[in-house]
């Protein structure tokens, strides 16, 4: 993502993060190291980290403080990655080899464990009280929503259906949190007034919940090629995301995705529940609350002066409903 025409402006920016990031602190294990460049290297958008400099050009931040807290988000959302990787039990993502594909549960956890230290290092770096107990929060949300989808998604009859309000917040806590921590982070570094951190944490939410639905319509229509895994994976794992959510409506007793709701089903079920959802209206629906949440974001730059940054941001917001179609 870093290449599109909206991130030209920060590209300098940019590689001063991915320097950091390539850093190895003293005494780092050569294992770490290697780890840490497997992950850094296969394909990351860096939404993150641009997030951060947008916000902090458009607040005047310090920017070696903005580059210290790019890093630090940056190297959080690794980290979640190669936890999540292993508690789903993936081999493969964005086309590469998992961490836990290679390693032991162990060796993955703990190396898990080392880049959210690196992460809350990076970010203390910045010297900003505020901002590291924003990074503290976060990551509570991002941990308490995974527990949370482990206990509350199944009941006795299997896959427990959520409601939309129950789906939102997984995917605040899976996405939209630390998107939204990005965004503000300029203006906590620039110590703006309350207003405007309110206005960018706005932006970068609504831009986080759009682009984590966006996602979840791709596991049904994009070729596994674009995914980098494989298609229906979330369905396979009985992961309830929005498409199935607004097919159920009117599809409830739909033998292929009943079979999967009560976790007795084939791989021919499950690609035919994947067709037939991806075929649906509920896709363009997902979509339309997509746009809607983008059209929030949008909104929540309104009272920033127009700027290069400010229309980057916008250009951003549009784009994440238009990737991959």
């Amino acid at each position: 993502m870093s290449s599109l025409p909206f991130f030209h402006l920060i590209q300098d920016d940019l590689q001063r993060a991915e320097t950091l990031l390539q850093e190895p602190a003293p005494d780092q294990h050569l294992a770490i190291t290697g780890a840490v460049q497997h992950l850094l290297g296969s394909g990351g958008k860096r939404l993150r980290p641009a997030l951060v400099f947008l916000s902090s050009h458009i607040c005047q931040a310090d920017l070696t403080l903005a580059t210290f807290a790019a890093a630090g988000v940056e190297m959080l959302h690794t980290a979640t990655l190669v936890h999540d990787d292993l508690i789903d039990g993936s081999l493969m993502r964005r086309g590469t080899e998992t961490l836990n594909a290679r390693w032991s549960p162990a060796a993955t956890v703990l190396t898990g464990d080392y880049l959210f230290a690196r992460a809350a290092y990076w970010v203390a770096r910045t010297g900003n009280v505020r901002l590291v107990q924003r990074f503290a929060e976060t990551l509570m949300v991002i941990c308490n929503g995974e527990i949370r989808q482990m206990f509350d998604s199944r009941s006795d009859q299997g896959i427990r259906i959520p409601t939309f309000e129950e789906y939102e917040q997984r995917i605040y806590a899976k996405t939209a949190s630390l998107i939204a921590l990005s965004a503000e982070a300029g203006a906590i570094l620039a110590h703006t007034d309350e207003a405007t951190i309110d206005a960018l944490r706005t932006y970068g939410e609504s831009l986080g919940l759009a682009f984590q639905v966006v996602d979840d319509v791709l596991d049904f229509i994009a070729d596994e090629r674009t995914l980098g895994k494989p298609v229906g994976s979330d369905l396979r794992q009985g992961l309830i995301t929005l498409p199935v959510l607004l097919f159920l409506e009117g599809n409830g007793d739909h033998p292929a995705l009943r079979s999967i709701l009560t976790s007795s089903f084939t791989n021919e079920r499950l690609q035919e529940a994947v067709r037939v959802i991806g075929n649906s209206p509920a896709i363009e629906r997902s979509l339309q609350i997509a746009r809607d949440y983008v059209r929030k974001a949008k909104e929540a730059l309104r009272g920033f002066p127009f700027s290069p940054y400010q229309t980057a941001l916008m250009d951003l917001a549009d784009f994440v409903v238009q990737r991959q179609f």
